[in-house]
């Protein structure tokens, strides 16, 4: 069914226990805790979509340089449009992800949701890479995410899903940049919610 309409799949799902059991089933709907990256992403104000960063996926790509697969290279990012992306320093961009090449790297993204999170690892078990995300320029503030404060900073630990803005007033198009303090980073993909 993918994204939202969680109350009607579970209403389907009670029918069938009720049709299975013979009998009435509990019909209150569950609400279990859910962390901010699992919050179900606000579709009226969706205008970006999942954006993959490996070579075998990837859209939107907007560096001047050409992508060198698989090989060490150099990019920068300028102007971005709307679902735009760019990598700035040095960067191996793999068929699945790209790797930070050095400290300083970064990858941005002009976008239109309310929340932005990046799918990253460490790059190997036990390490961990600092991170500095700016939103428009600036320091995120009131729109940080679960993963950064409100400065901007956070840390890399394990290949997951990390929420890094959540805009918490109107929700427009902005420029989000993070930048790898540490090199090594994996970097896969880009969601919204």
């Amino acid at each position: 069914m993918g994204e939202g309409g969680y109350d009607k799949l579970e209403r389907a799902i009670q029918s069938l226990l009720a049709e299975a059991r013979g009998g009435p089933v509990d019909t209150a709907l569950v609400a279990p805790p859910m962390q901010a990256e699992q919050l179900a992403p606000d579709l009226r104000q969706l205008d970006s979509s999942e954006t993959y960063v490996g070579y075998s996926r990837a859209t939107n790509f907007r560096s001047p340089e050409r992508v060198r697969s698989g090989a060490p290279q150099e990019y920068s990012v300028g102007a971005l449009a709307l679902n735009q992306w760019g990598l700035s320093g040095r960067w191996t961009v793999n068929a699945e992800s790209a790797v930070a090449g050095q400290a300083g790297s970064g990858i941005a993204h002009r976008f239109s949701a309310r929340d932005l999170h990046l799918v990253m690892g460490a790059g190997q078990a036990g390490r961990q890479v600092r991170i500095q995300v700016s939103v428009d320029g600036h320091a995120p503030g009131a729109d940080h995410g679960a993963d950064i404060d409100a400065d901007g900073n956070g840390l890399v630990t394990a290949t997951r899903l990390y929420q890094l803005i959540r805009q918490s007033g109107t929700v427009r198009a902005r420029r989000v940049e993070i930048r790898f303090l540490d090199s090594g980073a994996d970097v896969y993909a880009f969601t919204f919610g």
